[in-house]
């Protein structure tokens, strides 16, 4: 009886001593903060701000008769609904839709672990079905992310690729990236409708419209389109690199990360463009854009050359192991 009993105090006192350990408040990892990422951000958001505050300052200027008040609930109402319906337009968009943990448990254990790995809370899972392999996040803070995944993706990749993909979603909410591409592309969204807009008044009775403001309107609604929209550009290809190499310090296998690259790449020629085109409105937050181009057009992609991106992870490879 009294082996017995102290067999059970050494039992319970090793139970109090794993249980008094903080295993999960101890990342694995650490993440260094990519502060040209940081400065890239803030400096695209400034220039965004600023172009858009001299967009409505000549709107104001043109129609003097309008209330500013107009202006500012319009801009306020817009602002908010990207800011908290982000994650929700994006997954409408692209028709994916938030799985429970009882019907893809391995996707959820997967970034379960990844989550640990990076020191982040569970974000949201979504799956998109569609042939063209793809992953993306959305969100506006690490908090309120969705990490989707396509079904195809699921099938394409081995177990290690698919779970780089993932960290590089990961990456993306751990640098807080994916809100400012969303708030970004808000201006030019706005931009975009007032030069719908005006050609469709120009065609149904804009003759009759005193002055020349539309058509200055107009030429500046294209001033601002472009401008932003070269600004998300550079943003969203540097991001890229970003979030490539916050998945090699996650999952310390670079390799894995560009294998998959190069497979969905290979894949993404041979599906028929109607398909891509049914997602090309979340291009710019794919790990691979559905729809690209070769010389000139490569200027205005979302995402830098897969050279540069496989190059970027082979340097990232050689700091890892240390020369």
């Amino acid at each position: 009886m009294q082996k017995k009993g102290s067999d059970s105090s050494r039992i319970f006192a090793t139970v109090e001593y794993f249980k008094s350990v903080p295993i999960e408040n101890v990342p694995i990892m650490e993440w260094k903060r990519d502060w040209s990422l940081t400065g890239r951000v803030w400096l695209t958001g400034l220039l965004l701000l600023l172009l858009y505050l001299v967009f409505m300052a000549i709107l104001l200027v043109l129609f003097p008769s309008a209330s500013i008040w107009l202006f500012v609930i319009l801009a306020v109402g817009m602002g908010s609904v990207q800011y908290f319906f982000s994650d929700k337009l994006v997954l409408w968009s692209t028709g994916a839709r938030i799985i429970e943990e009882d019907e893809y448990p391995e996707l959820h254990r997967t970034i379960e672990k990844l989550c640990r790995e990076a020191d982040l809370p569970k974000p949201k899972i979504a799956i998109m079905q569609s042939p063209v392999p793809n992953a993306f996040a959305t969100g506006r803070s690490p908090k309120h992310a969705v990490v989707a995944c396509t079904d195809s993706i699921m099938r394409l990749l081995t177990r290690d690729e698919l779970e780089a993909v993932l960290a590089h979603e990961l990456a993306h909410v751990k640098n807080r990236d994916i809100l400012t591409m969303t708030m970004a592309s808000f201006i030019a969204m706005i931009a975009s409708m007032i030069m719908q807009s005006f050609f469709f008044s120009a065609l149904f009775g804009g003759r009759n419209r005193e002055g020349g403001s539309w058509i200055i309107i107009w030429v500046v609604s294209i001033v601002v389109y472009a401008v932003s929209t070269l600004l998300i550009l550079a943003l969203s290809r540097y991001r890229e690199f970003a979030a490539d190499r916050g998945s090699a310090l996650i999952t310390k296998n670079p390799r894995a990360l560009i294998s998959a690259l190069n497979k969905i790449s290979g894949r993404m020629e041979t599906v028929p463009v109607e398909y891509k085109a049914k997602v090309e409105a979340a291009n710019a937050f794919f790990i691979i854009p559905a729809l690209s181009g070769k010389s000139f057009m490569e200027l205005l992609s979302t995402h830098p050359p897969l050279e540069k991106r496989i190059a970027n992870l082979e340097k990232v490879e050689s700091e890892l192991r240390g020369y």
